[in-house]
């Protein structure tokens, strides 16, 4: 599988500090200091994982965000790397698209870590056995819906879906308690770990929007996670 990062970083000795460090570890860095050419890169190599600043000469990193997620429908993974460090900051970003946002300044062990983490996921997430993908024989379904935990993937109908690591966690977390309602805290709880800066639970909602997008029926009829008011979400199927 490629290890090609595209690093976005407009602060030059930062970027190559970073740069070196990952191509030490063994990873492939594209190296860019503007919007135009992170695009420029992104679409002429098969990037598995962006790790972008939000403040950028000719723009703002959130919106490169909003293009890959929006405009191409990559599901690449994504990392902020940035000196926003406010809470508000921290809620655009995730809503932008970001699987993950570390603040500067951070630690490049931590960073690294978090890196290796990526790959590590994506290693797991597909094993080729004669041209063909092979899923563990443990798998949860629910409706039209066929979960693989181990493998971190998800089908509806024979359609495969890609989703982030949030929205993996909250489908998890949906499909261990089904026709249980969960409130947001609930929800926030299980998808940021505790050394993780807090996020308000409008990232839940905002998660929860795009999971339910993804999971809808060709007739965009079926729901399986429905709104309680005042109370949290639920989900509305069973689960076998």
């Amino acid at each position: 599988m490629s290890r090609t990062i595209l690093l976005l970083e407009d602060e030059e000795s930062l970027r190559r500090g970073v740069s070196f460090k990952l191509e030490k570890e063994g990873y492939i860095v594209l190296s860019a200091a503007t919007v135009n050419e992170g695009k420029l890169m992104f679409a002429e190599n098969d990037i598995k994982l962006v790790v972008c600043d939000i403040t950028l000469p000719d723009g703002s990193g959130l919106d490169f965000c909003r293009y890959i997620r929006h405009d191409l429908k990559s599901d690449v993974r994504f990392m902020f790397l940035t000196a926003l460090d406010q809470e508000i900051d921290m809620v655009m970003g995730y809503e932008a698209g970001a699987d993950d946002y570390v603040t500067k300044p951070f630690s490049l062990a931590v960073f690294m870590s978090k890196v290796q983490a990526v790959f590590n996921r994506l290693d797991k997430s597909v094993t080729l056995v004669n041209g063909e993908n092979e899923l563990s024989a443990d798998v949860v379904k629910s409706g039209e819906l066929s979960f693989y935990p181990k493998d971190m993937r998800l089908f509806v109908g024979q359609k495969k879906v890609e989703l982030t690591k949030n929205e993996c966690k909250i489908l998890q977390l949906f499909l261990n308690n089904p026709k249980q309602i969960l409130s947001k805290n609930q929800i926030l709880e299980h998808i940021f770990d505790i050394e993780e800066n807090y996020v308000d639970d409008n990232t839940v909602a905002v998660n929860i929007c795009r999971l339910r997008d993804k999971i809808m029926d060709n007739d965009r009829t079926e729901k399986y996670i429905k709104n309680v008011r005042g109370m949290g979400y639920i989900w509305s199927r069973t689960v076998d």
